[in-house]
């Protein structure tokens, strides 16, 4: 996972008047829990592009008061309404404890059904996983090239070494589906035998005198 760094200032009061003049400001309150104690901090909304609006899941060293955090992102709260960022958790990881994190899914290769006219459909762009934070990969890459029309990848389908999968073993990850252009060129010679029938009759039918 790559490490990202936030830039932080210490808040002495956490009250929701202090947050909104915060906001106003362009800073966002932020939290960071397992550090022993909470600590309370402030940072600029412009710092969390490669935090929050990334496909990425990264490391986050944040510093506050000449301190530094390893961390990770654990939940990002936004306005109902503009959408905007509005408070955001991180949970303080060490080399020795497992952590629960959110990494993207990668697809490599070009399924066989998507040739023959099928539609790769991702199902879940991110899965949870846990482990230790050494064993976290950027990704999880599926090779999707096998892959025929009605067949797809599920989570026990899915191994990473030193790593649990936090899902049920059935749920689907990725799929290829049928379409429309498959479900017509499989019907065309079946149509095409339904006219040849008549056609053919008419050829085996004495001539009229």
């Amino acid at each position: 996972m790559k490490t990202v760094q936030l830039s932080g200032s210490s808040r002495a009061n956490v009250g929701k008047v202090d947050a909104k003049a915060l906001r106003e400001k362009g800073q966002i309150p932020c939290v960071i829990y397992g550090a022993g104690e909470q600590i309370h901090f402030s940072a600029d909304e412009r710092h969390f592009k490669d935090i929050i609006y990334t496909p990425e899941t990264n490391l986050v060293e944040v510093e506050v008061a000449g301190k530094k955090y390893r961390t990770v992102l654990q939940e990002a709260q936004f306005h109902r309404l503009t959408d905007k960022l509005i408070h955001a958790d991180f949970l303080a990881v060490s080399e020795d404890k497992p952590v629960s994190v959110h990494i993207p899914v990668k697809t490599v290769g070009q399924s066989e059904g998507v040739k023959a006219g099928g539609k790769l459909v991702i199902k879940l762009r991110k899965v949870k996983v846990r482990g230790l934070i050494s064993k976290i990969p950027a990704n999880v890459e599926l090779d999707i090239t096998p892959l025929v029309i009605g067949k797809g990848i599920a989570a026990g389908d899915i191994n990473i070494d030193g790593l649990t999968l936090l899902h049920p073993k059935n749920i689907s990850i990725v799929s290829v589906q049928t379409t429309r252009n498959v479900v017509a060129v499989e019907e065309a010679p079946a149509a095409g035998a339904k006219t040849a029938a008549p056609a053919a009759a008419a050829k085996a039918a004495p001539a009229k005198k």
